[in-house]
């Protein structure tokens, strides 16, 4: 069997109509967004302000410099498996819908795209060794404390041939391939550094097979566990690679080993790449004559869009009264922003080819899955029954509350003195709104009824993360340039 489908029938949904976004203020702020999240010693052009250095001398317990790079949500640890996968899609964003940003908004993108590739340059310098986090997750997971003042532990924590870790050496190359797309036009030396990297370190990832979940234990479970295996990242990586160097090696890789996937076809994420894959596979091959070894990966990406569409007898998430997509596991809102995005870029190429997909017997036209993935971008940004953005700063009802310890403690302008690991629990506990207004930022999102409590305990709910941002950058793009599809 080519998929995994789970038949649960059909929801009538409840949407909230009239309301007029604005794409590109949006746009503009789901990119803000990433320098917020920046770790090191920021650029004279930051323009988020309210932060300041942080964490400048990581890598210097083991003799490596590894400042740079992101924190991954409201926490100070740089978890390299989801910024790595953030690196990916923000670079598919770039890819996909560059041309619909705008001068500005495209040079904050490439920004905040290299600011995550020359950490990962970094971090993959040494041959044979990937570092893959940077901080005692259990240290400041016990902390809450803005990260200029960071006093807990900034322990490496690295892969190799004895402790392999494919999963994140490979979503780390498909990040530095996709990047080098990016600047391929721009800086031609960069985006060769980025391929060349890119090359090795997907060969590291090949030949020492294994996943980072058994090799590093509890540093990095339960945070950012791998769970659909180490697989899909091998064969996404290869994908990347190849559309980065156009190499057939690369593409009979993908060929040769995409039997070894579970073809989980509803699933994208910074874990599992299935959904992605396929719609990237299928994004490269002629839907009106492809070779019949190709038309299970093109059936793959049509059954994806079944596992969405609340008309669809096998899909297999669930939605919300208001509309909104929900899929079990953590914050909510990575899975309609990865979702959609899949879903928009699948709907072009299908236009291409005037091709539509059909779900047991559902007909569906493109039309329709860029009708369901605005539907939730829009429900993001107000149209659902609380009439309330979940992107911070968008709009006049937004989250005030947010799971974040930067955001949520004055800034080092308003409190030049340090904040120790407990000095900043009274504000983690206040009522109040957070002082620094994390621009751009999209949070978890409310519960299945809709309901949305605004509260920094319910971290699921309330805290912010990378990759429910990058997708919606590509969307938003979209969108911009498309704002009545």
């Amino acid at each position: 069997m080519f998929w995994i489908l789970l038949c649960l029938g059909l929801v009538m949904l409840v949407t909230v109509d009239g309301i007029q976004h604005d794409y590109g203020d949006a746009l503009k702020k789901s990119i803000l967004f990433f320098e917020g999240q920046r770790s090191g010693k920021l650029p004279h052009y930051q323009r988020m302000r309210w932060r300041k250095d942080s964490a400048v001398n990581d890598g210097s317990l083991i003799g490596v410099d590894l400042s740079g790079g992101y924190y991954d949500a409201g926490d100070n640890v740089k978890f390299n498996f989801p910024m790595a996968f953030t690196t990916t899609v923000l670079s598919w964003s770039v890819i996909e819908f560059g041309g619909s940003m705008g001068r500005h908004d495209l040079h904050h993108a490439k920004e905040a795209i290299r600011w995550a590739t020359d950490y990962f340059l970094k971090a993959t310098a040494q041959p044979g060794v990937v570092h893959v986090q940077v901080g005692d997750p259990y240290g400041d997971h016990n902390c809450w404390e803005r990260p200029e003042d960071m006093d807990t532990p900034r322990s490496v924590y690295s892969i190799d041939a004895t402790k392999p870790g494919s999963e994140v050496a490979a979503e780390t190359a498909a990040a530095l391939a996709a990047a080098s797309i990016v600047f391929k036009a721009s800086d031609k030396l960069y985006s060769k550094w980025l391929l060349d990297r890119a090359i090795k370190v997907f060969e590291f990832a090949d030949q020492h097979r294994g996943s980072y979940s058994d090799s590093l234990g509890h540093w990095v479970c339960p945070f950012y566990c791998d769970f659909s295996g180490y697989e899909d990242e091998l064969v996404w990586g290869a994908m990347w690679l190849y559309k980065a160097s156009n190499k057939k090696n690369y593409w009979d890789y993908v060929v040769n080993n995409i039997h070894m996937l579970e073809y989980n076809v509803g699933e994208f994420g910074w874990d599992d790449k299935h959904a992605g894959l396929f719609v990237l596979l299928a994004r490269d091959l002629d839907l009106s004559a492809a070779r019949p070894e190709f038309q299970p990966y093109i059936q793959c990406a049509d059954e994806f869009v079944c596992t969405l569409l609340p008309e669809s007898p096998t899909k297999n998430v669930e939605y919300s009264p208001g509309g909104l997509m929900f899929k079990a596991g953590g914050s909510n809102m990575q899975h309609p922003t990865t979702l959609s995005f899949a879903l928009l870029i699948y709907a072009g190429h299908l236009i291409k080819y005037n091709r539509g997909v059909q779900c047991s017997g559902v007909s569906v036209a493109p039309s329709r899955l860029i009708q369901l993935a605005k539907g939730q971008v829009d429900y993001i940004l107000g149209s659902n029954p609380l009439n309330m953005s979940y992107m911070v700063g968008y709009g006049d009802k937004f989250p005030q509350r947010i799971h974040h310890r930067g955001s949520s403690l004055p800034s080092v302008d308003a409190h030049p003195e340090p904040l120790g690991c407990h000095g900043g629990t009274p504000y983690f506990q206040s009522l109040n709104p957070n002082p620094n207004v994390l621009v751009g930022a999209i949070v978890g999102g409310p519960n299945i009824s809709d309901a949305y409590a605004d509260d920094r305990w319910l971290f699921r709910e309330s805290e912010p993360t990378t990759y429910i941002n990058a997708p919606m950058v590509g969307l938003l793009a979209y969108f911009k340039a498309n704002p009545s599809p």
